[in-house]
């Protein structure tokens, strides 16, 4: 596919969003297998054998943010015998056995284990260690505690080279484009698989020969591209196969990816006419993303005297959106019926001044607890004249957030779940406010 059309800024983007705190997860690592490695195979001081990291930190596609540490624990062959010969659901025992011993290490630390991993909450990032069974053809067994209790396989390593060899075929774009997507999914607050990210990458690298006589130069194109190759899959499929393993990967976000995709490429399309691409993808992307410097004087050449009080949830928490979010809002006037704003949006209104707004959580699949934060945006010439644009982040931990429509402008709301000092969902709604 021909490539042409040359946006920077993708260096400084992929540079700002790179795993931070890979040191800090490694050495959390390393303590887990001296605990296990002491307790299941008599080695006192071994902390890196029988342990592996794996899920998106191990395949090197984790991005700055990241609230998961995946890693599986190789158990002797004898510790899976024993609990296979259990009656009834020894893949539970198993995994409370894991979890005891783990609690001696860490006695203040809140640990759980259930379903298919041992839970461990860190203050910045969640580890969740599934206890495993290394197999001839380099698989691993591990325990499902489900109905009743079963074995199954997963094969993370062969992700992890599919991954590396993509990369490698593509000169080391493959791992900033997965990073990068990555980043839009957090920044608009949508649900998107690390692994069906990184295999509908690969998917799309290898449909084009991975890109490989491309450089950073062209990355604005491949990412078009991209953008196109997502918009075209089905959101009603069920499930992808993944790179390497060919496991099934859910379609867990509903394929809210298809559509997110979409809008973002007509998004483009119009920076593109504009001649606004920079700050268009900085809407998309992030503050991460570098705005070009004769956009930066433009803005504040326009700019009128307002106290700049807009805060982002970026800056005060780590943002890895792991769950889906919808919010909605009543509007409500004496003498008129009342409507939904998803409604008044749909059909293309505005709203007219002196309607009564109440916001609130529409769906969310976040698992309690959690904190919930709001944001309200006033935008346009009126909020500034009145030195109201607001833009705060306020944490209320209500469910529903209470306006009214004051002045003309295309206002939006924003709502975040934060579980364990992380933003895990975001959404967000416009509240286009007309002329009474």
């Amino acid at each position: 596919m021909a490539l042409a059309t040359k946006v920077g800024g993708f260096d400084v983007l992929c540079s700002n969003i790179e795993l931070d705190n890979f040191d800090e997860m490694e050495k959390s690592s390393k303590s887990i297998a001296k605990k296990l490695n002491s307790v299941y195979y008599d080695l006192d001081n071994d902390d890196t054998s029988h342990l592996y990291i794996v899920g998106s930190v191990g395949r090197k596609t984790a991005i700055k943010g990241s609230s998961d540490l995946d890693i599986l624990f190789d158990l002797p062959s004898d510790t899976y015998k024993k609990f296979d010969a259990y009656e009834s659901n020894g893949q539970s025992a198993l995994l409370q056995e894991v979890k005891k011993f783990l609690q001696e290490r860490y006695p203040k630390t809140d640990i759980s284990g259930d379903g298919q991993v041992v839970v461990i909450e860190f203050s910045r990032y969640t580890v969740e260690l599934v206890p495993g069974f290394k197999q001839a053809d380099g698989r691993f067994k591990y325990p499902d505690t489900n109905n009743g209790g079963s074995w199954k396989y997963t094969d993370p390593l062969s992700e992890q080279d599919a991954c590396q060899e993509s990369d490698n075929n593509s000169n080391g774009i493959y791992f900033d484009f997965c990073h990068i997507l990555r980043k839009w999914k957090n920044e608009q607050g949508f649900k998107f698989g690390g692994l069906l990210i990184d295999t509908l990458v690969h998917d799309h690298f290898e449909d084009n020969e991975f890109y490989k006589d491309s450089s950073i130069d062209d990355y604005f194109d491949i990412l078009k591209n991209l953008f196109s190759y997502l918009s075209e899959q089905d959101k009603e499929r069920t499930y992808w196969y993944a790179l390497g393993s060919n496991q099934q990967v859910l379609n867990s976000g509903n394929g809210a990816f298809v559509d997110e995709a979409s809008d973002v490429l007509e998004k483009i399309d119009v920076a593109e006419q504009e001649d606004n691409v920079s700050a268009t993808l900085q809407e998309i992307l992030g503050t991460e993303y570098p705005v070009e410097q004769r956009v930066l004087e433009k803005a504040a050449f326009a700019t009128r005297s307002f106290d700049h009080t807009e805060q982002f949830i970026q800056n005060l928490f780590p943002v890895d959106i792991r769950y889906s979010l919808s919010i909605d809002c009543e509007v409500k006037q004496n003498g008129f019926r009342d409507k939904m704003l998803s409604t008044i949006l749909r059909d293309r209104q505005i709203l007219k001044h002196n309607k009564q707004l109440k916001f609130f959580i529409s769906e969310t699949d976040c698992p309690e607890p959690y904190d919930i934060y709001w944001k309200v945006r006033n935008v346009g010439p009126v909020a500034e004249s009145k030195n109201c644009i607001r833009g705060q982040i306020e944490k209320t931990n209500l469910h529903t957030h209470r306006e009214h429509t004051d002045f003309q402008g295309s206002h939006y709301v924003e709502c975040y779940l934060v579980k364990n000092n992380i933003c895990v969902a975001r959404a967000h709604i416009s509240v286009p406010i007309g002329v009474a």
